[in-house]
Protein backbone atom coordinates (compact mmCIF):
# COMPACT_ATOMS: atom_id res chain seq x y z
CA UNK A 1 0.00 0.00 0.00
CA UNK A 2 1.37 3.44 -0.75
CA UNK A 3 2.25 6.10 2.34
CA UNK A 4 -0.82 6.37 4.25
CA UNK A 5 -1.57 7.82 7.62
CA UNK A 6 -3.80 5.69 9.93
CA UNK A 7 -6.88 7.39 11.55
CA UNK A 8 -8.44 4.03 13.53
CA UNK A 9 -6.97 0.38 13.26
CA UNK A 10 -9.62 -2.44 12.06
CA UNK A 11 -9.98 -3.39 15.94
CA UNK A 12 -11.30 0.07 16.78
CA UNK A 13 -13.51 0.43 13.30
CA UNK A 14 -14.95 -2.99 14.23
CA UNK A 15 -15.87 -2.39 17.84
CA UNK A 16 -17.58 0.76 17.25
CA UNK A 17 -19.83 -0.85 14.20
CA UNK A 18 -21.16 -3.33 16.87
CA UNK A 19 -21.63 -0.59 19.25
CA UNK A 20 -23.86 1.18 16.87
CA UNK A 21 -25.69 -2.05 16.02
CA UNK A 22 -26.49 -2.64 19.50
CA UNK A 23 -27.97 1.31 19.60
CA UNK A 24 -30.08 0.97 16.23
CA UNK A 25 -31.41 -2.52 17.49
CA UNK A 26 -32.04 -1.07 20.94
CA UNK A 27 -33.71 2.04 19.33
CA UNK A 28 -35.80 -0.23 17.05
CA UNK A 29 -37.17 -2.82 19.65
CA UNK A 30 -39.27 -4.65 17.85
CA UNK A 31 -40.38 -2.35 14.75
CA UNK A 32 -39.39 -3.94 11.74
CA UNK A 33 -36.24 -2.60 10.23
CA UNK A 34 -35.00 -2.17 6.17
CA UNK A 35 -31.63 -1.70 6.05
CA UNK A 36 -30.73 0.17 2.58
CA UNK A 37 -27.02 -0.03 1.90
CA UNK A 38 -25.54 2.83 -0.37
CA UNK A 39 -23.23 0.96 -3.15
CA UNK A 40 -20.62 0.80 -3.47
CA UNK A 41 -18.83 2.65 -0.34
CA UNK A 42 -21.42 1.59 2.02
CA UNK A 43 -20.54 -2.24 1.23
CA UNK A 44 -18.23 -3.07 3.96
CA UNK A 45 -19.96 -0.84 6.40
CA UNK A 46 -23.20 -2.33 6.17
CA UNK A 47 -22.28 -5.91 5.99
CA UNK A 48 -20.47 -5.50 9.45
CA UNK A 49 -23.29 -3.38 10.47
CA UNK A 50 -25.85 -5.61 10.01
CA UNK A 51 -24.22 -8.51 11.72
CA UNK A 52 -24.39 -6.50 14.64
CA UNK A 53 -28.20 -5.53 14.73
CA UNK A 54 -29.91 -8.22 16.39
CA UNK A 55 -33.59 -7.76 15.13
CA UNK A 56 -35.87 -10.43 13.97
CA UNK A 57 -37.83 -8.59 11.36
CA UNK A 58 -34.66 -7.27 9.47
CA UNK A 59 -34.36 -6.89 5.94
CA UNK A 60 -31.46 -5.88 3.16
CA UNK A 61 -31.94 -4.33 0.31
CA UNK A 62 -28.71 -1.56 -1.63
CA UNK A 63 -29.06 1.16 -4.09
CA UNK A 64 -26.10 2.28 -6.28
CA UNK A 65 -25.97 6.23 -5.87
CA UNK A 66 -23.28 8.60 -6.13
CA UNK A 67 -21.75 12.29 -6.66
CA UNK A 68 -17.99 12.02 -6.88
CA UNK A 69 -15.96 11.76 -10.34
CA UNK A 70 -12.17 11.70 -9.68
CA UNK A 71 -12.38 12.40 -5.90
CA UNK A 72 -14.67 15.58 -6.51
CA UNK A 73 -17.83 16.07 -5.29
CA UNK A 74 -19.84 16.83 -9.19
CA UNK A 75 -22.41 18.74 -7.14
CA UNK A 76 -25.33 16.64 -8.00
CA UNK A 77 -26.60 12.96 -6.61
CA UNK A 78 -27.23 10.14 -9.42
CA UNK A 79 -29.08 7.04 -8.57
CA UNK A 80 -27.71 4.28 -10.17
CA UNK A 81 -30.08 1.48 -9.32
CA UNK A 82 -33.53 0.40 -8.25
CA UNK A 83 -34.05 -1.21 -4.77
CA UNK A 84 -35.42 -5.05 -4.80
CA UNK A 85 -38.23 -3.79 -1.77
CA UNK A 86 -40.79 -1.32 -2.05
CA UNK A 87 -40.22 0.91 1.04
CA UNK A 88 -43.36 1.94 1.15
CA UNK A 89 -44.91 1.25 4.69
CA UNK A 90 -41.18 0.27 5.92
CA UNK A 91 -38.82 2.23 8.56
CA UNK A 92 -35.83 2.83 6.36
CA UNK A 93 -32.21 2.48 7.70
CA UNK A 94 -29.54 4.07 5.09
CA UNK A 95 -26.31 2.89 5.34
CA UNK A 96 -23.32 4.44 4.21
CA UNK A 97 -19.93 4.81 4.75
CA UNK A 98 -19.07 8.83 5.53
CA UNK A 99 -21.16 11.80 5.44
CA UNK A 100 -19.53 14.32 3.59
CA UNK A 101 -21.89 16.94 1.67
CA UNK A 102 -24.96 14.87 2.84
CA UNK A 103 -26.03 15.70 -0.60
CA UNK A 104 -26.46 11.78 -1.57
CA UNK A 105 -28.24 11.36 1.77
CA UNK A 106 -30.73 13.82 1.72
CA UNK A 107 -31.56 12.66 -2.23
CA UNK A 108 -32.24 9.10 -1.21
CA UNK A 109 -33.90 10.08 2.03
CA UNK A 110 -36.49 12.28 -0.06
CA UNK A 111 -37.20 9.81 -2.74
CA UNK A 112 -37.55 7.14 -0.18
CA UNK A 113 -39.80 9.22 1.54
CA UNK A 114 -42.11 10.36 -1.59
CA UNK A 115 -42.15 6.46 -2.50
CA UNK A 116 -44.04 6.15 0.83
CA UNK A 117 -41.65 4.96 3.66
CA UNK A 118 -43.16 5.27 7.14
CA UNK A 119 -39.71 6.67 8.71
CA UNK A 120 -36.35 6.99 7.02
CA UNK A 121 -32.93 7.38 9.63
CA UNK A 122 -29.63 7.43 8.25
CA UNK A 123 -26.16 5.38 9.84
CA UNK A 124 -22.51 6.24 8.70
CA UNK A 125 -19.41 5.12 10.12
CA UNK A 126 -17.66 8.61 9.57
CA UNK A 127 -19.58 11.97 10.04
CA UNK A 128 -17.21 14.96 8.74
CA UNK A 129 -17.07 18.36 10.76
CA UNK A 130 -18.10 20.82 8.44
CA UNK A 131 -20.98 22.51 6.82
CA UNK A 132 -24.03 21.30 4.94
CA UNK A 133 -26.32 23.38 3.22
CA UNK A 134 -27.53 21.44 0.76
CA UNK A 135 -27.67 18.19 2.60
CA UNK A 136 -28.49 16.53 5.49
CA UNK A 137 -27.34 18.58 8.36
CA UNK A 138 -25.84 15.11 10.85
CA UNK A 139 -26.38 11.09 10.70
CA UNK A 140 -28.95 9.62 12.92
CA UNK A 141 -26.01 6.79 13.90
CA UNK A 142 -22.41 7.75 13.60
CA UNK A 143 -19.42 5.87 13.97
CA UNK A 144 -16.90 8.72 14.43
CA UNK A 145 -16.56 12.39 13.82
CA UNK A 146 -13.63 13.12 11.73
CA UNK A 147 -11.91 16.40 10.06
CA UNK A 148 -12.75 17.00 6.49
CA UNK A 149 -9.63 15.10 4.95
CA UNK A 150 -10.03 12.68 2.10
CA UNK A 151 -10.42 8.85 4.31
CA UNK A 152 -9.88 5.81 2.58
CA UNK A 153 -10.83 2.27 3.70
CA UNK A 154 -14.50 0.44 5.28
CA UNK A 155 -15.58 1.10 1.65
CA UNK A 156 -14.00 4.56 1.43
CA UNK A 157 -12.22 5.36 -1.38
CA UNK A 158 -9.39 7.00 -4.11
CA UNK A 159 -10.80 6.18 -8.12
CA UNK A 160 -12.31 2.91 -6.09
CA UNK A 161 -8.84 2.05 -4.81
CA UNK A 162 -8.38 1.01 -1.04
CA UNK A 163 -12.60 0.57 -0.23
CA UNK A 164 -11.04 -2.92 1.17
CA UNK A 165 -8.67 -1.46 4.17
CA UNK A 166 -10.29 -2.70 7.08
CA UNK A 167 -9.12 0.55 8.89
CA UNK A 168 -9.76 4.01 8.64
CA UNK A 169 -6.93 5.99 7.09
CA UNK A 170 -5.49 9.19 4.51
CA UNK A 171 -3.63 8.73 1.57
CA UNK A 172 -0.37 10.38 2.31
CA UNK A 173 -0.62 12.52 -0.90
CA UNK A 174 -3.69 13.38 -0.51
Amino acid sequence: MEDIEIIKTPDEVNERIHELGSEIAQCCGSTPLTMIVVMNGGLFFGAKLAESIKLDDFYIDSIAAGSYKHNVSTGSVQLRSALKLDPKGRNILIVDEVLDTGRTLKAIQETLLKMGALSVKTAVLVEKKLDRPNGIEHADWAGFFMDDRYLIGCGMDSEEKYRHYPGIAVLGNK
